[in-house]
């Protein structure tokens, strides 16, 4: 009986001390991994946006940048499967060419506010899923307020679309443009008054 309990013991604290390496080794192999071959780590001059720990970087730099107008927000990575999450984030209607999305929104508020990261495929076209995003965002999708002003552009295969109050909107869509040093395509905008 006795050799019973050490042994299960020993499993346990097996058991738990693999548990452990587990979550030390995968929490310290994101640091430092976030810009790959960028060398700019953390100081806000980063190029193309290349891996999906960028998109993260992107989000908790703009959240960090603009934390005391923004709600407490909750960064979750969309299910492109899902075509009715895909749509409802972004307006996309297909998952065609899209290789992720991430979204940056409110937990609980009233405020009317969402940042959609879309990477795209290498060989689709990126212009064309903009501004289907663009004429098909909703912007009254919260249940109380709606997104005074939609921005969306692209940095290489990254989509950014942010749609919030104008000038948390102008000042999150500017910390991104900061972000890929300006390196942009054709910037797409919509106010809430042209949806009406």
């Amino acid at each position: 009986m006795k050799k019973q309990n050490i042994f299960i013991i020993g499993l346990i604290l097996l058991a738990v001390i693999s548990f452990i390496i587990f979550i030390l080794v995968s929490g310290s192999g994101n640091k430092g991994n976030g810009n790959k071959g960028s060398g700019n780590k953390g100081n806000g001059n980063k190029g193309n946006v290349e891996t999906p720990i960028d998109v993260n970087d992107i989000i908790n730099t703009i959240n960090k940048n603009n934390k005391n107008v923004l709600p407490e927000l909750e960064t979750l990575k969309v299910d492109i499967k899902n075509i009715d999450e895909v749509t409802s984030y972004t307006g996309l209607k297909t998952n065609d060419g899209i290789e992720s999305i991430v979204v940056s929104e409110p937990l609980i508020t009233s405020q009317a506010y969402s940042v959609a990261i879309v990477k795209v495929k290498d060989n689709a076209d990126v212009e064309k899923i903009k501004q289907e995003m663009l004429d098909n965002i909703d912007m009254r999708r919260w249940i109380c307020v709606s997104a005074e002003q939609l921005y969306i552009t692209n940095s290489g295969n990254v989509i950014f679309s942010v749609m919030a109050d104008k000038d948390i909107a102008k000042a999150v869509y500017n910390d991104f443009k900061k972000y890929v040093n300006n390196n942009i395509g054709k910037e797409l905008e919509k106010s809430n008054d042209e949806e009406k």
